[in-house]
């Protein structure tokens, strides 16, 4: 039986409050996505992405203040001294930052050559590469058990998005571009996937350098990252109608869930692993299904759904034996 301080413990809270955030997260976007209130569904995401970043700047600086007792000196020096200084060490946290921007790239291209159906399972295997990196770069031991219940929740996650996914007439427009092409973009957004998520973990727990020091450092990346997409992408628009065209009281919410949720991640990764987080994101799907199904009613559950969700609850619990 799990004792209190296991129950209370950075690590399980991390992993709750994750879980939460996510679904609460996706719940809000979706809204502002498709509601038909005025200035509610025309705002760039991409705006919203780099307005994240920069609110996530601005926490992990409160925190550093925190940590030297709001002494703005003191502060400074230890982002002078962790950051400036030691370029190469900064250096490293480019390579997360710049493998994200990369597979929302190849996410891109692969939606545009594959119908929703072969995306969404394909896409599940970034479960097994984030367990593959994790033994290689890590070195982490994972028992024949656990790898079984890594596949166990690939397959559920898997049946949970057919079942939720829209695989009506018009995404199935997507099957007219080169389905070879859309496959190898989706398998290698798994593995930047994998790849990126591992290589931060092993940064993060490799040294001495404080969680918010490395948090401030990914945000400054993925700002540039950020930025140079939206010159690349979204300029014109922009240019014609406004950065915060269609911007409203939600979309600020998103921004501000999306900038904490970066940085619950961050601990998740800190305090647990990647893997665990993968079990997070997949109740977090669970929840959002059942929410839907009950609450919203905009959802009606599927043979494959129930089953996806045995194959989760089951894969848990295999995993944490």
């Amino acid at each position: 039986m799990a004792t209190n301080s296991t129950l209370f413990s950075p690590r399980a809270i991390s992993l709750v409050v994750l879980t939460l955030q996510t679904t609460i997260f996706v719940l809000i976007l979706r809204y502002s996505r498709t509601s038909k209130a005025e200035g509610t569904s025309g705002y760039l995401s991409s705006t919203a992405v780099l307005l994240a970043e920069i609110v996530k700047i601005f926490i992990n600086f409160f925190m550093i203040c925190y940590g030297n007792n709001f002494k703005v000196s003191s502060t400074i020096l230890e982002i002078k001294r962790e950051i400036y200084y030691k370029p190469l060490d900064t250096l490293k946290v480019s390579i997360p930052a710049l493998l994200y921007t990369v597979q929302n790239n190849l996410l891109f291209l692969a939606l545009s050559n594959l119908d929703a159906a072969t995306y969404q399972v394909t896409y599940q295997l970034k479960i097994l590469t984030t367990a593959l990196f994790s033994v290689i770069l890590l070195r982490r031991n994972l028992t024949r058990l656990k790898w079984f219940a890594l596949l166990q929740l690939t397959f559920g996650i898997a049946l949970v998005q057919l079942s939720t996914g829209d695989h009506s007439s018009k995404s199935s427009a997507n099957t007219q571009g080169s389905p070879t092409i859309g496959l190898i973009a989706v398998l290698c957004a798994c593995l930047t996937s994998g790849f990126s998520g591992v290589y931060f973990e092993m940064i993060l727990k490799g040294s001495t350098t404080s969680l918010w020091i490395r948090n401030l450092q990914l945000g400054g990346f993925s700002i540039i990252c950020s930025g140079l997409a939206i010159l690349y992408n979204d300029w014109n628009f922009i240019q014609a109608k406004g950065f915060f065209y269609g911007y409203n009281y939600l979309t600020w919410v998103v921004v501000i869930l999306q900038a904490v949720g970066g940085l619950i991640v961050a601990n998740v990764v800190k305090y647990a692993d990647n893997i665990l987080k993968s079990f997070a994101a997949a109740v977090s799907i669970l929840l959002l299904g059942y929410i839907s199904w009950i609450w919203l009613h905009d959802f009606t559950p599927t043979i494959y759904f129930f089953t996806g969700t045995g194959c989760v609850i089951v894969a848990t619990y295999l995993y944490s034996l």
